[in-house]
């Protein structure tokens, strides 16, 4: 029964997915530009993809998240003539609009934080008119089918033929292939479906299971994807998970993520580091409760400061480093 209403699913979402593609014509359009020219070249635009990636771990946001940002710059990209100037401002905007859709409101980053962080020169009021824009460019059209739509679908129902196999096909794994993937403009232009079967297939022939593999072409058939489609993709997506596993990948500039604080700020902490605070005169009269609280002084311990890098590699072939302590290690190939 849970097989059935997974493939019910399945379906449902295919006939859909194509409502949330970029346009093609826009994608080739960035593909084709030049660095250093008017418009978002692709190397422009991947990188701000990796820095989404980045941002999304520190915050300790989801994958989810990740995807969906990714998935709203492509199709704003698509249809609008971006200048560069103004890229960091609309990749921000996505990644806090994908947040608002995915994640608990306690757990949303603040606008002021967001540009904080991220180390953009734009202001709160840009940020909002920019999420405006883009909301309304979309259709307000934000919980889009994605390849980890597809990707979650087909775990489950490879699981609910194959109870055991749990531990073996890792989908911590297969999501940081994903967003590997999506940080290249070129598998924007794929199918969220067959991208994510791609992945699949990938990972079940590197297990060497035989039954996983029948489970995976009867999703291929039930779907009608042809096989020099999928073929196509699987080598695209073999390739890019070959170059990011291997220590020669071109990385990220290592930008460092830190505090800033204002010259006064700087001064203050500067001219108190060696001072010894004055501690208030303890009455030798009997106890006042009414005078207790003026003997307290509010200490609050400073911010720690972050020298992580931007696509660090220290956990693994480049993929960035969660900053959290409580995130999970990312996967390496």
């Amino acid at each position: 029964m849970e097989a059935f209403r997974l493939m019910k699913e399945l379906k449902t979402n295919f006939d859909q997915e194509i409502k949330y593609l970029p346009k093609e014509a826009g994608l080739a359009l960035i593909e084709s530009t030049q660095e250093n020219g008017r418009g978002i070249s692709a190397k422009c635009r991947n990188a701000k993809a990796e820095d989404l990636w980045s941002l999304t771990s520190f915050f300790g946001y989801s994958t989810q998240t990740f995807v969906l940002a990714v998935n709203l710059l492509d199709r704003f990209l698509a249809i609008m003539r971006v200048q560069p100037k103004h890229l960091a401002c609309i990749s921000i905007g996505c990644l806090h609009i994908a947040a608002k859709v995915v994640e608990q409101e306690c757990n949303i980053s603040s606008t002021h934080e967001l540009i904080r962080i991220s180390q953009s020169k734009f202001t709160v009021s840009d940020l909002s008119r920019m999420e405006k824009i883009i909301s309304e460019k979309l259709n307000f059209q934000f919980k889009a089918i994605t390849a980890l739509t597809f990707l979650h679908l087909y775990h489950a129902i490879t699981l609910s033929h194959t109870s055991d196999r749990k531990e073996v096909l890792n989908q911590d794994k297969l999501e940081a292939q994903l967003k590997a993937c999506l940080c290249r403009i070129v598998f924007s232009k794929a199918k969220p479906s067959v991208l994510a079967l791609s992945l699949l297939t990938l990972e079940i022939e590197a297990l060497q299971s035989v039954d996983m593999l029948e489970i995976a072409q009867r999703i291929q058939r039930h779907l009608k994807i042809s096989e020099s489609e999928l073929q196509h993709w699987r080598g695209l997506v073999a390739q890019c998970i070959s170059e990011y596993s291997s220590p020669e990948c071109s990385k990220p500039d290592h930008k460092k993520l830190v505090w800033i604080v204002s010259r006064r700020t700087a001064q203050n902490l500067h001219s108190s580091y060696y001072s010894v605070p004055e501690l208030p005169t303890i009455p030798e009269g009997g106890w006042d409760e009414s005078e207790s609280e003026d003997w307290y002084e509010d200490v609050s311990s400073g911010e720690e400061s972050l020298s992580s890098s931007l696509g660090s590699d220290a956990e693994g072939p480049y993929f960035p480093m969660h900053y959290r302590c409580q995130s999970r290690k990312t996967p390496t190939f």
